[in-house]
């Protein structure tokens, strides 16, 4: 019963700022120009960072993983 009340408070909490950050806001990127709500530019900014710092996450812990892979099971000083 408590998850729900988190949500609903999260939900509670991005409805305001989705409110109060109705204004439209001119975009300019590269050849294209268009407007957007403020909310939906700073939602889909941090969508972007989310989606930026999973990959390199994943990227960084398949790095680890084929160096644990190299390594020789005995540690690297373990010489016979």
């Amino acid at each position: 019963m408590g998850i729900i009340w988190i949500i609903l408070f999260i939900v509670l909490l991005v409805a305001l700022f989705s409110v109060q950050n109705a204004a439209p806001v001119a975009i300019s990127f590269l050849f294209w120009k268009f407007q957007a709500s403020l909310a939906i530019v700073i939602f889909l900014c941090v969508l972007a960072g989310i989606v930026i710092g999973v990959t390199a996450m994943i990227v960084m812990g398949m790095k680890k993983a084929g160096r644990r892979k190299r390594v020789s099971p005995g540690g690297p000083g373990n010489v016979t």
